[in-house]
């Protein structure tokens, strides 16, 4: 049987626990294989229990301190009780220079403590008792976040000024580099905003016109790296030429915010069926991979040839299924994209079998450079067949030829 002995108002702070009449500490931490909460206890003291009711300090101390054996245990090992009840006298009955000595020979966890009120300047000088003084028991999380963010980027020797942590702040990345950029005008100090929009605007002319396209080699929703590292990289060169004081991190996060909206467009924007005009190019073409797929589109369809194709590949493509065929059969003439080699091919039949001989096939071969050649080549081929594609050279007939020539380019 359990029974809830002491608790405190933050439902975090570990609580002491009475089980089958043993006091036990009883904290969350972590998550298991099915990410749900972990919790652990370990026995304790009446000694233990006044101290944890009568100072906070104390009681948050020990938290910080017992959080790295929970992480220890991962996802399904057990808690290391020896070593979590060794913490108890030294932190909660000890005197404050054991306590701080104690905290510089242990892994601890610093977030905690920051979010419940502790000094930052004591902590960094080992000082863990006296930077506790002022601790709170309701915590603060984006004080204990901003404080990660501060040290890891001064681990990468990284230095903001006041205009960088707003454009930080702006876009959401001041705490997490990683998330999603947004724009957060309130967020920013108002004194400062008028700086930072200056800085966006200056992005968002350097980037007008240009877009990042849809990828369907990889999926119905990936975006095409190319456009993209060209649009941070045009972004990039206008924020530093206009702004040269700027940390690099304060820029990056202008272009990613430019990247990411001009994405997130691409997406929410349904494919352009513009290709090729209505009732233009070829009555009809067969769609086909490596996997057995296939699809065939008609002319008095409601979509373009070229947009089922991008279709049919977004659909299909994967790692192990990476070569498309686009045949117009009753031509004889095709062409065939290799993704995994950035390559095509196109197929002329030259003589049809006859009374029971194969055809007889010129195939010819064009290294392609990114899903923008792709698309082009596509669309020129469902305009106007092989035929459409001569001024789209050079092709190579000569397959040792194109071998060489895609060496040269792989060693590039």
């Amino acid at each position: 049987m359990r029974d809830t002995v002491f608790t405190r108002r933050s439902g975090w702070i570990p609580t002491v626990i009475s089980e089958d009449g043993e006091l036990r500490l009883m904290l969350g931490a972590g998550a298991d294989a099915n990410h749900e909460p972990r919790t652990f206890t370990f026995p304790i003291r009446d000694a233990h229990l006044a101290v944890i009711r009568e100072y906070l300090a104390r009681h948050l101390l020990l938290w910080s301190a017992v959080l790295p054996l929970c992480d220890a245990a991962g996802t399904r090992g057990r808690l290391d009780e020896d070593a979590a009840v060794a913490l108890l006298d030294p932190i909660l009955l000890g005197p404050p220079a054991d306590v701080d000595a104690l905290f510089r020979s242990i892994r601890w966890d610093r977030g905690r403590l920051v979010a419940h009120g502790a000094d930052i300047g004591l902590l960094d000088r080992g000082q863990v008792w006296a930077a506790m003084r002022a601790a709170t028991e309701v915590p603060d999380e984006k004080r204990a976040q901003k404080q990660h963010a501060d040290r890891r980027r001064a681990g990468r020797r990284v230095v903001l000024g006041p205009l960088d942590a707003e454009i930080l702040r702006y876009t959401g990345q001041y705490l997490h580099g990683s998330t999603l950029p947004r724009r957060l005008p309130d967020a920013v100090d108002r004194a400062r905003l008028p700086q930072v929009m200056r800085v966006i605007d200056t992005a968002e002319q350097a980037c007008a016109g240009l877009r990042i396209g849809l990828d369907p080699r990889r999926g119905n929703r990936a975006t095409d790296k190319r456009d993209w590292d060209r649009m941070a990289a045009t972004v990039e060169a206008a924020v530093r030429r206009a702004y040269p004081d700027l940390a690099a991190d304060a820029v990056h996060t202008v272009s990613f915010l430019m990247c990411a909206e001009a994405a997130d467009r691409a997406r929410s924007t349904p494919v352009a069926d513009d290709d090729e005009p209505a009732g233009a190019g070829k009555a009809a073409l067969s769609f086909t991979d490596d996997k057995g797929g296939e699809r065939t589109w008609l002319r008095s369809g409601p979509r373009t040839a070229s947009a089922e194709f991008w279709d049919f590949v977004a659909d299909r493509s994967a790692g192990d299924n990476e070569v498309f065929t686009i045949e117009d059969e009753e031509l004889g003439e095709g062409i065939q994209l290799h993704f995994y080699a950035d390559s095509i091919a196109r197929i002329t039949t030259v003589r049809p079998g006859d009374a029971g001989s194969d055809p007889q096939y010129r195939v010819e071969y064009r290294l392609v450079d990114g899903m923008g050649e792709y698309r082009d080549l596509v669309s020129a081929f469902v305009r106007g067949g092989c035929a459409a594609l001569d001024t789209h050279g050079p092709w190579m007939s000569d397959v040792a030829e194109f071998e060489r020539a895609r060496r040269r380019r792989g060693a590039r």
